[in-house]
């Protein structure tokens, strides 16, 4: 049962690390960090997972290739901004809606979910994070935190109840519309360094639909 919890733990540590990836603009002190030997030690422990030993390459070597960008931090963060703070012509927007929403526009059905799904689960959107409840940042917070619920159960029945709605998580309401979010992040994003990460985020939600799937 331990193992089981720590592995769940670094399940969530895995979802709330991409959530700030996607939250706001790179600082300085975080690419110290991305180029620092934890980081390093993190993503080749990623890495020995075949399923995402590819995307953990092309996400390292785009953190490499940060080093030979002159004002790296400055441009990343015009890359931020020109990916997920413009419009659905221009960028990549991380909103579920413009994707599988029915109208294409912002605060669709996908985000009513999102908020009917943190009330069902008292799982609340951080108040200092004030956009949708459908951008990719909340949807993996959220699903960080359903893991760690799922931990902190006691009760079997229940604990496996939470497995299948991590599942059914994934499923429904990341892997339906974030391959799409890539595609169009690759298709506006010149330098690369956010498609690597949308792509490797797309690579573990399916290495963990797999593994949730396993659960059964």
């Amino acid at each position: 049962m331990q193992e089981f919890i720590a592995f769940n733990e670094q399940r969530a540590e895995i979802y709330w690390w991409m959530s700030s990836l996607l939250a706001r603009e790179l600082t300085n002190e975080d690419l110290t960090e991305y180029h620092g030997d934890e980081m390093f030690t993190f993503l080749s422990g990623l890495g020995m997972t075949p399923e995402l030993k590819e995307p953990v390459e092309a996400f390292r070597n785009a953190i490499n290739t940060l080093k030979t960008r002159e004002d790296a931090q400055l441009e990343l963060a015009a890359d931020f901004c020109g990916l997920f703070l413009s419009t659905p012509k221009s960028g990549a927007l991380p909103y579920a809606s413009i994707y599988v929403g029915e109208s294409g526009l912002l605060n669709d059905k996908p985000a009513q979910d999102m908020n009917a799904l943190m009330e069902e689960y008292g799982i609340a959107q951080r108040k200092e994070f004030n956009e949708p409840a459908d951008h990719i940042a909340v949807e993996l917070d959220f699903m960080g935190n359903l893991i760690i619920q799922a931990n902190q159960e006691l009760d079997e029945e229940k604990r496996e109840a939470l497995m299948q709605a991590q599942l059914a998580f994934v499923n429904d309401m990341l892997l339906n519309w974030i391959p799409a979010f890539a595609q169009s992040c690759k298709a506006r994003d010149d330098f690369g360094f956010y498609t690597a990460s949308v792509n490797l985020l797309v690579a573990f939600c399916q290495l963990d639909a797999a593994f949730l799937l396993g659960e059964e």
